[in-house]
């Protein structure tokens, strides 16, 4: 099958991932807890990629773009930029094909990450986040491996690996007779939630579906509002390590503006709370970054009453320490 080559994936790519991967996604779950529903006096549902391989869909995306390569130029070995999800997605992958993968990630990710990033036999190379440029020393290492570089996200064939968790939530839905009103998917870069609304709507074309991200790294928010592409100021300071994208993607954007309703944007004590609240009613554990769609809704920025809401849990790779240090009540 040949290579998409920057064009847009269409709903059919999305199915031709679905293909690649079944046997080796996991199809997770729709989570509902009627206790929450009733204090919400809505339906939650929670799409729990926490329990996906490598702990986020990340996989998907890297599996059946890596799958794309080989079906047609088969690399020698892989190269990828990662705050940690897709570097265990793009490691994880590599591994099942044999392939060598090196791993550009910041020196501040999670130690969980970079630990089973290594774990799944890629080689890791830190870089200072705040000083440092990512791509660029992802492109030296290219040019003096001869690797092929997996990009996090403005990549068709990852757009359309991701677009495999709207896909199921699609079949999710159909088999249990419900029709979302609303769609809520963490975004960083772009491509889950672009993916995921290409295929949901390929299902239900005018079906709302939301971008959120943390408060002061929405840039795909402001980006929907201005009607371009729009840089975040900084790239350190929330919680939210998965989702501290420098601007959305090109790729990822052209889809996002066509596609979704709007940004939502989630502060870190809303995420904290939406992690607490997910443990103790679907007794999920989701890292910051995969929390925020969940934040969205439990901190009343989308209002649940009367309505049936989809919100992805993206990702649960968080240090234990680290989780129960968020979870703590705060010192007076």
């Amino acid at each position: 099958m040949p290579s998409l080559n920057g064009s847009e994936p269409e709903f059919a790519d999305i199915r031709r991932a679905a293909d690649r991967l079944d046997g080796l996604a996991v199809r997770t779950p729709l989570l509902e807890s009627p206790l929450l529903n009733e204090r919400l006096g809505g339906r939650l549902l929670v799409k729990a990629e926490p329990l996906q391989r490598t702990g986020s869909f990340k996989f998907r995306g890297a599996y059946n773009c890596l799958q794309a390569m080989l079906e047609t130029d088969p690399p020698k070995a892989v190269i990828a930029y990662s705050s940690g999800n897709h570097a265990q997605g793009v490691a994880a992958a590599a591994g099942l094909a044999g392939v060598a993968a090196t791993i550009v990630m910041p020196s501040d990710a999670p130690a969980l990450k970079r630990a089973n990033t290594a774990a799944y036999g890629a080689r890791v190379v830190l870089y200072d986040r705040a000083n440092e440029d990512r791509e660029a020393i992802a492109e030296a290492l290219r040019r003096e491996t001869g690797a092929t570089l997996i990009r996090p996200y403005d990549d068709p064939n990852i757009i359309a690996g991701q677009g495999t968790v709207g896909l199921e939530i699609a079949q999710q839905c159909r088999e249990a007779g419900i029709r979302p009103d609303a769609v809520l998917v963490p975004c960083g870069g772009g491509g889950l939630v672009s993916g995921t609304a290409l295929a949901l709507h390929g299902e239900w074309p005018d079906l709302p579906i939301h971008a959120v991200e943390p408060d002061g790294f929405d840039d795909t928010r402001r980006s929907l509002i201005e009607g371009i592409r729009v840089r975040n100021a900084a790239m350190t300071g929330s919680i939210c390590d998965a989702l501290l994208s420098p601007m959305p993607g090109e790729l990822t954007f052209a889809i996002n503006a066509r596609e979704l309703a709007g940004g939502i944007a989630v502060s870190d004590d809303d995420v904290r709370g939406a992690m607490r609240a997910a443990v103790e009613n679907f007794k999920l554990t989701i890292e910051p970054g995969g929390a925020v769609a969940v934040a969205a809704v439990l901190s009343g920025h989308l209002d649940c009453r009367g309505r049936t809401v989809v919100v992805v849990a993206s990702g649960g790779n968080v240090d234990l320490a680290a989780f129960a240090a968020e979870l703590a009540p705060a010192t007076p």
